[in-house]
């Protein structure tokens, strides 16, 4: 079945990054010239996606407001004769078709995709969480599709890293079914190095099947006190139920924390037309 549809989870608080998200929402903080959120969007629709669900909650009107027609700002830019950016400012809410619906409590990432399940119905849709985005030649969302068009199952995305950073992720490891894919039997939630048993770490990107929501609608509390995605997970492989991983190609810009997100302003801006070879030029001239 092709999968049409995208969730994103964007309702958290941005505590990491106060005071910069009193204010506004950390999906909105830009990397160069654009917001974290329009690069997750742009990737989707690269992969074919048509309809974006935004799960908001309070304070992320600036969300709407982005990938919504601006008026005023349409005619300025037309009155100062600045028809690039008007084209490119016109791009954005064509980008897909937007919908929008509140987590009114922070329950968990689980909680925050059930409130988008009336709108996806009984369809696989691919889930994107706002801090993962990826620099790849094929777009990862598009990689995700191709292990679901093989295998019809939930698919993780998933990528290695050093044994001493598992304990900031969900660690997965099973069957190895190629240099890309594997059948997921185990999960772990943050484990400690010295207990992990694979360096494969979920970066927050995942298509999901009815059977995913069905069970997430059981959990009432979970393990962390909240519905959390990797708890339908890990209640489908005790009942012997098919999850993939997909091992992804490209570079993970994990922009969830300030140092991670530094990195990545980095990496797009020595890429970008406009500022790359300036960029370069002064990291190069910098002395420590």
């Amino acid at each position: 079945m092709k999968i049409k549809k995208a969730i994103l989870p964007v309702a958290g608080f941005g505590t990491r990054f106060l005071p910069a998200t009193k204010a506004q929402p950390k999906e909105m903080l830009t990397v160069v010239d654009k917001p974290v959120v329009q690069y997750l969007v742009e990737e989707a629709v690269a992969a074919g996606i048509e309809e974006i669900i935004f799960v908001t909650g309070r304070g992320k009107r600036a969300i709407e407001d982005h990938f919504d027609i601006s008026f005023e700002l349409e005619e300025t830019l037309v009155e100062k004769n600045k028809h690039d950016l008007l084209r490119e400012v016109q791009r954005i809410p064509n980008l897909a078709k937007f919908s929008y619906v509140r987590q009114s409590m922070p329950l968990g990432d689980g909680h925050a995709i059930l409130q988008a399940r009336h709108i996806v119905g009984d369809e696989p849709v691919l889930v994107i969480f706002g801090d993962c985005m990826y620099d790849s030649e094929v777009p990862s969302t598009k990689q995700l599709m191709e292990t679901f068009e093989r295998y019809g199952d939930p698919v993780i995305g998933l990528s290695r890293v050093e044994k001493s950073e598992v304990s900031k992720f969900g660690v997965f490891d099973g069957v190895k079914l190629d240099e890309k894919n594997i059948e997921v039997k185990n999960v772990v939630e943050k484990p400690k190095a010295e207990e992990a048993k694979s360096d494969l770490v979920a970066v927050g990107k995942y298509i999901i099947t009815p059977e995913v929501f069905e069970e997430l609608s059981k959990i009432e509390h979970g393990n962390s006190g909240e519905i959390r995605l990797i708890d339908a997970f890990e209640a489908m492989i005790e009942k012997g139920r098919p999850i993939y991983g997909r091992i992804l190609d490209g570079v993970w810009l994990d922009t969830g924390d300030k140092f991670n997100f530094l990195k990545a302003v980095v990496h797009i801006g020595l890429k970008h037309p406009e500022v790359g070879e300036k960029l370069k030029n002064y990291l190069k001239s910098l002395k420590f």
